[in-house]
């Protein structure tokens, strides 16, 4: 991985657009909610009281945090894909979908510039890099399912049409354990890719000094005037 250190060669390039960025808050304070109340609804604790049950009724609470926040992410991640076509050519799903051999040749320097460490390759991007757009790729898919089957478990208890569109999905893998026990599963999966996203986020800022933490609160990074110059070349080719 390079250090920049020719600051004045840098540009400054606006890549993160607002409906991106709101998006991206939004997905991450609704995957903390779910998560936090995720594993209290999976296994309460057991909470003793003299009160009478209607003066302690901190699990519906519970549920209506999680419930809420999942009308939120559902909606939330409609929009971004909706917004995958109509953003800018950051936010373009040929960032995502691996369309051609270079696409899988710029994952493969990636792996090892950031990964194995056993190459000093420029990066040459300036928004998502081709693995961690295949990354992305995969969460999108992550984030379907999980709307499928905590709607799934949602349907046998809510009388509105929303969840109960989504009746089919507990039958479909064979029952509601089977079904809790898939949105249990692919939970983990966001505490992984959240832990490596932090990391990798902070990794990169240190090392390129692109501005890549500061870029998903205002939207500008900072980028070699060679590598926008290449980038924006590889654009205008698809």
């Amino acid at each position: 991985m390079r250090t920049l250190t020719h600051p004045h060669l840098l540009r400054r390039v606006f890549v993160w657009e607002l409906p991106v960025r709101v998006y991206h808050w939004i997905n991450a304070a609704c995957i903390l909610v779910l998560v936090a109340t995720g594993f209290i609804i999976s296994d309460p604790p057991a909470i003793l009281s003299g009160k009478e049950a209607y003066q302690n009724y901190w699990f519906g609470t519970t549920r209506f945090l999680h419930f809420t926040a999942s009308y939120l992410f559902l909606f939330n991640f409609i929009f971004r894909l909706y917004w995958g076509f109509v953003g800018n050519k950051y936010a373009n799903w040929h960032n995502f979908i691996p369309s051609n051999r270079k696409f899988w040749s710029d994952i493969m320097n990636v792996l090892k510039t950031d990964i194995f460490m056993t190459q000093r390759e420029p990066e040459t991007t300036v928004g998502h890099n081709r693995l961690a757009g295949l990354t992305y790729l995969l969460t999108f898919f992550a984030f379907g399912l999980q709307c499928l089957t905590g709607f799934g478990l949602y349907a046998a208890m809510s009388d509105w049409w929303l969840p109960n569109l989504f009746g089919w999905v507990a039958p479909l893998v064979g029952g509601d354990f089977m079904l809790r026990q898939i949105h249990h599963w692919i939970m983990w999966f966001f505490i992984l890719f959240t832990i490596i996203h932090v990391y990798l986020v902070f990794y990169h800022d240190y090392v390129e000094g692109r501005g890549e933490l500061s870029s998903m609160a205002g939207g500008w990074k900072f980028v070699e005037e060679e590598v926008f110059d290449e980038a924006d070349k590889a654009h205008e080719k698809k």
